[in-house]
């Protein structure tokens, strides 16, 4: 299947999904707010409106993605992929508005309390929604993480939530038929809590993601590897992967090539690594360096092994590529990875520059502090 059709068929997914969320959302806030009306509970009101602020959400991931799906234009040249994250922002302060406007009813029935009055078939609805939920919010999860979509994974999740805080209901309703006690707008309270934490989390999630997380480390690898299996390639490095979108990235990456090789023949095998990744990740790589590998001067090769030897001694160093030694000039060339790990990574990096200067006093070193942009967090 083509990464176009692949596309499509994603979005069909995620409406297709979507459509049913509403539909059930809206079926259980109809009955919810029946029940809690006639009942008197704000408890089971409030859960209602839940539902219905759940349908919302599903409006909004299905904007979203039909946003995202949009081709490329002038404005937007690639693409529209992160109005997916734009949506589910929306999503999240709708799910926090919900929830403040939960608490601020709760807090009204605590400070004016009415005592709620429930009937069986009530809470025979209320039951059958808890079911209704938790088989919602695992088909809905499963899905999303199928296609990679956070909007419905944070849906099926908040149905599974939905399903406890009913629960919860449920059991404080019969608490005040067998024993006469009210917790109803106590309850209304905490379950506007669990909203409001719920929707701080998505908040938080969608900004870092708009922010610039990392792909996976697994994508990463994957894409290395598949670099490096090209005849000649030795290394692949300073991979670099920015996101527009769920499963859409463009990228750049460096390969450590033979000095022997000819521009003719560069040329050809950046040309065949581009169309491979994109064959088999979907990824664009927009540009590939290319370091070259001295195979001439065995000196060359033994300065590099030295100097890889002392470096890698230090626990946060990652990496030394991009090595060139010129003895004609008397310079070396590094570049070395200094994980986040390190702390104060700049002592770190003069530290290693330092011990590498007394190794060859006769060289002009010239090193640059690199960063693995995918490192594992």
């Amino acid at each position: 299947m083509s990464i176009v059709r692949e596309a499509n068929s994603r979005s069909k997914t995620i409406v297709r999904t979507s459509i049913i969320g509403i539909l059930a959302n809206v079926l259980l806030a109809g009955f919810k707010a029946a029940v809690g009306f006639f009942s008197n509970s704000i408890a089971i009101i409030m859960d209602g409106v839940n539902n219905m602020t759940d349908a919302a959400s599903s409006v909004v991931t299905i904007i979203g993605t039909k946003l995202a799906s949009k081709d490329p234009d002038k404005k937007h040249p690639f693409g529209h992929g992160r109005a997916e994250y734009l949506s589910a922002m929306i999503v999240a302060v709708i799910v926090l508005y919900a929830g403040l406007a939960s608490l601020v009813e709760s807090v009204k029935k605590i400070i004016n309390p009415v005592k709620p009055d429930y009937a069986v078939v009530s809470l025979v609805i209320v039951a059958v929604a808890v079911v209704v939920k938790i088989v919602l919010g695992i088909y809905v999860k499963k899905v999303g993480e199928r296609v990679n979509s956070d909007s419905l994974i944070n849906s099926g999740e908040d149905a599974k939530m939905d399903a406890l805080i009913s629960s919860a209901t449920l059991v404080a309703a019969l608490v005040f038929m067998y024993t006469g006690l009210s917790l109803e707008a106590w309850l209304g309270a905490v379950i506007s809590l669990v909203i409001i934490k719920a929707g701080i989390g998505m908040l938080r999630e969608t900004v870092s993601r708009l922010l610039g997380e990392p792909a996976s480390m697994e994508l990463a690898e994957n894409i290395k590897k598949t670099v490096t299996s090209f005849p000649d390639v030795e290394g692949a490095y300073d991979l670099v992967l920015n996101n527009y979108g769920p499963d859409t990235y463009n990228g750049s990456i460096h390969i450590e090539v033979p000095d022997s090789y000819s521009a003719d023949e560069l040329d050809e095998l950046i040309r065949n690594i581009s169309m491979k990744v994109y064959e088999e990740f979907g990824v664009v790589l927009t540009a590939i360096g290319v370091y070259s590998l001295n195979t001439k001067d065995p000196d060359v090769a033994a300065a590099r092994a030295r100097i890889e030897t002392l470096a890698l001694a230090h626990e946060n160093v990652l990496q030394v590529h991009g090595f060139n030694m010129n003895k004609e000039l008397n310079k070396i060339r590094f570049d070395l990875v200094i994980s986040f790990d390190a702390g104060d990574r700049h002592r770190l990096f003069n530290e290693v520059l330092e011990e590498v200067k007394k190794e060859y006093p006769g060289y002009e070193i010239e090193a640059i502090m690199d960063t693995e942009f995918n490192e594992l967090v």
